[in-house]
């Protein structure tokens, strides 16, 4: 299964990923369409063969956050809608208008430059309300005056009017209905000077997921993390069943026993306190394997856990193997992923790091190549 002569390997199944979006387009209203959030080459799973199962499972369009993402798939062959979430800058606009991509436009500037460099039919936008996450977007009180000024850009079709929800992955939901009230109010104002976009979306995964929530569906829903089998958090009892896309992997690069009192690695962190037996991973930080899993971490070798002694260096680690006899030269070792009634999972390894699901995936370098696996 593994790339030839490669160390390490990212195995995708993309059975999985086509599982992942039937289950969650099937919660879904009909007339609700699934927009596949591929953005940071699909969460460390590859844009563009994503896209494409995505697509051929079920998705509507893509979502990325920058214009480079999106041109990156139109050169791929991908001619479904592709929503940029993120800001672009007036440079930038002749790249979006050629490859008829669909921006999200929160200043003049920027949609006057888009409108200057659109020499096709009118180029559908987006505009984003802030309604509570503090980061791209505009204000309430500001979307109606500007929608009322695109109206100057012929060269431009308002398609969309979105937000994106803050805390919509916490038992309380709170803070997100009251995210939905700003956002409905702001769109009422819109309709009431005939001047509401066809389309609103503001469920990502979290909120797509929840029963609790069928009420920010509207017209199409962003799907990200959920897409890739991995939940939006552990606070809430999500009610779909998603399969886990990737595995991480690697090859044994050396096995052999150190005396007592020998240090391994730098620092010499950990130094053996009897005849210990020990493998070498050729996997490290510069692979996006965390140096903070140094004495922390565990991987699967024939099986069984085996614990990281040392420190993890750019391109290599080493783990004990005493519990495996066997271990040998070429054995795979698992870092995500399962292997026999074993398993380690990008929920367990954020738990160690103190951090997400999302930055554990998105971290992986891009010189891990990835292997597509159907079944």
């Amino acid at each position: 299964m593994a790339p030839s002569a490669s160390p390490t390997w990212v195995e995708i199944d993309l059975n999985a990923l086509a599982h992942n979006v039937k289950a969650i387009r099937a919660c879904l209203p009909n007339q609700t369409a699934l927009f596949a959030v591929v953005k940071a080459n699909a969460y460390g799973h590859g844009a563009v063969e994503v896209a494409r199962a995505a697509l051929a499972a079920g998705a509507a369009g893509l979502c990325v956050a920058r214009v480079e993402e999106g041109v990156a798939l139109r050169q791929a062959g991908i001619e479904a809608p592709v929503w940029v979430l993120g800001w672009i800058s007036p440079e930038e606009a002749p790249a979006c208008a050629r490859a008829r991509l669909t921006p999200t436009v929160n200043t003049l500037e920027q949609a006057e430059a888009l409108a200057s460099a659109n020499t096709g039919p009118p180029l559908p936008v987006h505009v984003k309300v802030d309604t509570g996450l503090s980061r791209y977007g505009l204000l309430p009180d500001e979307v109606v005056p500007f929608v009322r000024a695109l109206r100057q850009f012929p060269q431009l079709y308002l398609e969309g009017l979105w937000t994106h929800m803050a805390r919509a992955d916490e038992a309380d939901l709170t803070p997100t209905r009251q995210q939905l009230a700003r956002f409905r109010a702001v769109h009422q104002q819109l309709q009431a000077e005939g001047l509401a976009p066809p389309l609103c979306h503001v469920a990502a995964s979290a909120a797509t997921l929840r029963p609790d929530l069928e009420e920010a569906r509207f017209q199409a829903v962003r799907v990200g993390i959920a897409l890739y089998g991995l939940y939006p958090s552990d606070e809430v009892d999500w009610p779909i069943s998603l399969q886990p896309v990737m595995n991480w992997k690697a090859r044994v690069a050396r096995v052999r026993t150190l005396p007592p009192g020998t240090p391994v690695s730098y620092g010499g962190t950990f130094v053996t306190s009897q005849p210990t037996r020990v493998a070498l991973v050729p996997v490290g930080y510069g692979d996006g394997y965390p140096r903070a899993l140094s004495n922390r971490g565990q991987v699967l070798i024939g099986g069984r856990r085996c614990p990281v002694v040392g420190r993890v260096c750019m391109d290599s680690f080493v783990v004990k193997v005493d519990q495996v006899p066997a271990a040998r030269e070429g054995d795979e070792v698992v870092l995500i992923g399962q292997q026999g009634h074993e398993s380690i999972t990008a929920e367990e390894l954020a738990r160690q790091l103190d951090t997400i699901n999302y930055e554990v995936v998105t971290r992986i370098m891009a010189r891990v190549p990835r292997v597509y696996v159907n079944g």
